[in-house]
């Protein structure tokens, strides 16, 4: 009878550990760079989680080294990332630690671009023009690949322009400012954005191939995840947001919305899809 009762016991001990590994894991922390085209691509991934059980918690990063570092650890679960061209150093530096869960958009495309109004249309001629262009390239924050990659041109080219780290927002309000006047201005930027739908820009012409192609976004997570999270896994998976639903919920925040509202107003709008989906991840 002892033996039994000591043989019941630990069953009840098992089945307790198994119950709390189950409820952990429906619980899933994602990682998310505070930017305009991964920031959707997260909040639209949350709800279909939610949706589905899982309680989310979001985490922003401004740095790829310190996002991808954080989902190396452990301390985020999955994140959202270009790793083909825009963050391949920290995904080549930790990618047996991580694996690739699926496919979630396509078409980023980063560059160089002018106001249309500026009549020059390739890289090469930048520096024939660059007392005109206040002898500097406008950029963004300096921990995004766009910046890599711009810098790199700049070596490429042999630019006697000056790339200035900044912020997206200071970007933003030197093109309002340059092209409310009719200054010339050259600046780093991206597709999808509110900003190329708003100002009448376009990127110049890259002969060198110094900028990647269009490139894909990827959800990311710690080796294993997908084996030990099955489920959310196919949940995930069942995401796809195209570039012009990024670049509209993105206008809707520039028009006064708050992100959340943004993309409640597109998953309100989207009903059937996420029904589709919905056939994608039962269980």
């Amino acid at each position: 009878m002892n033996i039994l009762w000591k043989a019941l016991c630990a069953a009840a001990v098992v089945g307790m550990s198994l119950t709390a590994a189950h409820a952990e894991e429906k619980s899933i922390t994602i990682g998310t760079m505070s930017w305009e085209d991964l920031t959707p691509i997260t909040g639209i991934t949350k709800k279909v989680l939610e949706d589905s059980g899982y309680t989310v918690k979001v985490v922003p990063f401004s740095e790829w080294g310190i996002a991808y570092a954080a989902l190396a650890k452990g301390d985020v679960q999955i994140m959202a990332s270009q790793t083909d061209y825009v963050a391949q150093d920290y995904w080549n530096k930790n990618k047996k630690r991580l694996e690739k869960i699926s496919p979630v958009s396509h078409g980023l495309f980063q560059g160089v671009a002018v106001p249309k109004y500026v009549p020059i249309d390739s890289m090469d001629q930048l520096n024939e023009n660059a007392e005109k262009l206040g002898g500097k390239i406008v950029g963004i924050e300096p921990g995004a690949g766009l910046m890599k990659d711009t810098s790199n041109a700049v070596k490429d080219y042999d630019l006697k322009l000056q790339l200035v780290e900044g912020s997206t927002a200071a970007m933003t309000a030197a093109l309002k400012s340059a092209t409310d006047r009719k200054e010339w201005i050259a600046l780093t930027i991206w597709e999808p954005s509110w900003m190329a739908q708003k100002f009448d820009i376009k990127f110049l012409a890259d002969p060198k191939g110094v900028f990647p192609p269009p490139q894909s976004y990827y959800w990311i997570g710690q080796k294993g995840f997908s084996a030990e999270n099955p489920h959310a896994r196919e949940v995930i998976a069942s995401v796809y947001v195209p570039l012009a639903d990024i670049t509209a919920i993105n206008s809707a925040v520039n028009e006064g919305k708050t992100m959340d509202e943004a993309i409640k107003g597109w998953t309100d709008t989207h009903v059937d899809l996420l029904k589709r989906w919905e056939n994608i991840k039962s269980e």
